[in-house]
Parts: structure tokens; sequence; C-alpha cells
């Protein structure tokens, strides 16, 4: 009698929540016991007992009152042995375990997020990105630029609850927003092993989840990346125009915030200006705490500079420090690579650091330092080498007269501008990577057949750095 309830309630389910939903949530619901008054069902796991508590459970009990008015109480517990079984089965479908070297950083196992574990964040290392040991709080410079955004990341890791969520970091390349992230979560692990923090960049989360489509095993994935008590996403802005990505991302925000988890994100924009996102997904990420990072100023690259030369345990001249912070101003990353070349010639060749042979080393990046070419410019340039509209540079049109100097100006983008492809190919009206790659290959193809198009473009390069 039980089960024929059970069976009817099921098929009322089904037609009022749709397929999908079903199969996801329902669907994986047993009979586990039953009394006179009371009715125990049973999923697998603690997440998907929550989730069906929360948005299915009231209904559950109004249908099966419908069915047999004697039933007040319908309860929803884990069953132990079932949550061993999926765990089991999530740990076969994962990647091959790494083994990492013994310098790496947190030790990466297979993941198995529905098992009990005494170390959860092991799984989350293999499921997400390994954290960088150099990233903590102690070797993080504060100045004017940065101070709100590395306050703000000292609040999350060290409250078990803040009252914003997310916090949303942005900021221009190498300024320091991953470098915050991974101090976050070292701290918080630090601090409280036991919290399951997971940290990893978007692209990584767009492969996982395409993954799981091809494997048709999106539940996996949903239990995996909501069940973490800190998520972490860096470089949000990878998943413009990706929209499957994105609905997926919404519902795992949304999910994680309802149940009281803390959410990080970072991005080169703030989330009103990124382009390619849901409204909707821009919205829910403005509405915790969005701190910028600033560029740099003298004195904090400055700064920098003695920091990074200190914990190289090299002395490096006074004048060098205020030459490198006076001369390389784009980003951190530039900045401490500078120094890691001139430490790195003086030690290898045998002369001391000073400011001709840094002079001398740098004389590639000092020169491109000195004129920063932006991907706005090289479209204005090629527009009007071409004589078409500048707008044209990010249309729909395919006529070879629009698309030829459109993939020279992605072209001179890659060979100019130290931009990543997916930013260029946002710059050309939302274009994928794989577009930028493609034209990149056919200019070089044309260059090497073509002598009147390469005299074009190489009239152009010089035009541009002049």
């Amino acid at each position: 009698m039980a089960k024929s309830e059970w069976d009817r309630v099921k098929v009322r389910l089904k037609d009022e929540v749709g397929d999908a939903a079903y199969r996801s949530w329902l669907r994986p619901i047993t009979l586990h016991d039953m009394s006179e008054d009371a009715v125990k069902l049973a999923l697998p796991t603690r997440f998907m007992r929550d989730w069906v508590n929360t948005h299915y459970a009231e209904r559950i009990r109004t249908l099966w009152g419908a069915e047999n008015p004697a039933i007040r109480n319908v309860e929803i517990v884990v069953e132990a042995a079932r949550a061993v079984s999926v765990a089991q089965n999530a740990a076969k479908a994962s990647v091959a375990k790494v083994v990492p070297s013994p310098a790496a950083a947190p030790v990466r196992a297979a993941a198995a997020p529905c098992a009990p574990a005494a170390a959860p964040n092991a799984d989350n290392d293999e499921l997400g990105a390994p954290l960088d040991n150099r990233f903590t709080f102690k070797n993080f410079v504060v100045g004017k630029p940065n101070e709100f955004a590395w306050a703000a990341a000292r609040r999350v890791a060290e409250a078990d609850q803040v009252s914003f969520n997310p916090l949303f970091l942005y900021g221009g390349v190498g300024l320091g927003k991953t470098h915050l992230m991974h101090a976050i979560a070292h701290h918080i692990r630090e601090r409280n092993p036991e919290r399951s923090v997971l940290y990893l960049s978007a692209e990584k989360f767009m492969y996982r989840f395409i993954r799981a489509l091809r494997g048709q095993d999106t539940m996996s994935f949903k239990e995996q990346f909501r069940s973490v008590d800190v998520l972490m996403i860096d470089d949000v802005q990878f998943i413009a125009g990706k929209d499957a990505t994105q609905e997926e991302f919404f519902h795992t925000f949304n999910a994680l915030v309802d149940q009281g988890r803390q959410i990080v994100i970072s991005a080169d924009k703030s989330p009103s200006d990124l382009e390619g996102i849901e409204e909707r997904l821009r919205s829910r990420m403005a509405c915790g705490l969005v701190a910028d990072i600033h560029a740099t100023t003298y004195e904090l690259r400055l700064g920098i500079l003695h920091s990074k030369a200190e914990q190289m345990g090299v002395l490096v001249p006074q004048k060098v420090m205020e030459f490198l912070a006076h001369k390389i101003i784009s980003n951190v990353r530039e900045l401490e690579g500078a120094l890691n070349r001139v430490v790195a010639h003086s030690q290898l060749v045998g002369r001391a650091i000073t400011l001709e042979t840094t002079q001398e080393v740098l004389h590639d990046l000092l020169r491109a330092s000195d004129r920063r070419i932006t991907i706005e410019e090289i479209q204005k340039k090629v527009a009007e080498h071409f004589t078409i509209k500048l707008a044209e540079m990010s249309s729909a049109r395919r006529s070879r007269q629009v698309a030829r100097p459109r993939q020279i100006a992605m072209y001179l983008a890659k060979q100019l501008t130290s931009r990543s492809l997916p930013e260029i190919g946002r710059k050309f009206g939302g274009r994928d990577h794989t577009t930028v790659m493609h034209a990149v290959k056919k200019v070089e193809e044309l260059k090497e057949c073509d002598q009147n198009f390469a005299e074009d473009v190489e009239l152009l390069r010089r035009m541009l750095q002049g």
C-alpha cells in the first residue's frame, strides 16, 4: 500500500515539476519506512536531502495527504549505504590522481565529494586548482590602491560568516586579485581545516561543466560544487557569452548563498561593466561587496620590489629599485618579472646589479613600457588604413573587404599587446578565442605568400609603434 501511494505521488510530482527537475532531484528518492501517521523517505546525500527539503518537501506532504489523510508527517533522511555507493561512483568517474612534486602546495587526491573524509580540501584541490604557497597575506604588500580589497579579503578569511556575499574583486591584469584569492584560501584552511574551500578559474569551471554534460553526470557536478563551504572563482569574465555555463553558475551561486556558504569572485571589470554576462548574473554578483584594485602607485611599486628582494634574499641597489618602480608601471606581475630577470642575470653572469646592467638586461621590456599600445588604437589605425568604419571591427559582416582588415587588427593586437586571446576576441564583438587564433594564422600565411600584404602589415606595425 505504501509503495503504491508513493508511486502515485511521484507521478503527480513529475507532472508538476517536469522531466528535468524530476530526474535530478525526485527520482532518486526511495521509500525508507512508513508508520500509521508518518512516512520516511531517503536520499543518498545530505546535499540532495537539503535541496528537496527546501524546494519540494511541503508539496510531497500535501500530495501524500491527498492520497492518505492519515499521514501527517513526511521526513526525508540520508541513507548512509547509498551515500557511500554514490561517493564510490563519483570517485571512479573522476580524473586520475596527480602526484605532485615535494614543493607543490596542498596534497591532491581524486575527487570523492560525497564520502566522509578527514581532510575535505584534498578532494577540492583535485576538483579545482592548486594554491600557490607564495600567495599569502604575509607576502601581499598593501598600499592605497589595494587596501580596501585587502581589508575585505582579510574579513572573509577570518570570519566564519560575513555580512557581504559574494566578495567581488576586480582590477587590471597583474594587480593582485589572484594573490588575494589564494591568500583567503590559505588563511581559511590554516584557521579551520574542516571548512572545505574550492578555488578554480572560471575557465576550469566551464570545462568541468562541459565534461559533466558529455558524461551525462551533471548530478555529481552539482553535488561537488554546491556542497563546499567557500567557492572561489577567478577571472569570471571568461564565461562571457557562454550561456549554458552562466546558467549553471547562476544556480550554483544561488544554492550556495541560500545555504549561507561564502562565494569569492574576481574579474577584470566591475559586475556592471562585464560584457556578455547575463543581467541576472551581473546583478547577483553585485549584491555583495564589490572591491576594486587600482593601478599601482610609485610608492606601492617600490614597496613590492623591496618585499620581493627580501623574499629572494638578494641585495639590490636602491637606485635600481627606484628606476624599476618609475619605468615599469603596467602591473605587479611584470614588475616582479623584471626584478627576477635582473637578479638571474647577475647570478648567472657574475656581474653586480647596477643601473647600467639593469637597462641592458631589460632593454626590450623598457622599450615596450615607453609606448603602450591598446587594442582600440590598433582597430582605429587599421580601419583608417583600409577606409572602413571603426564599427566594422565588431560587426558580424564577413565580406573580405571587412573580414581581412579585422583579421589584421586581431593579428596586430596579439603581436603588440599583452592581452590574452579571449580578451582580444571580446574586443572584436565578443568573438571566441579560436576566431582570433584563426585570424593570426591566416595573416601569417598571407605574409609568407603575398609581398604587398606583408608590406601593408609591416607599415601598420611601424605606424602603431612609432
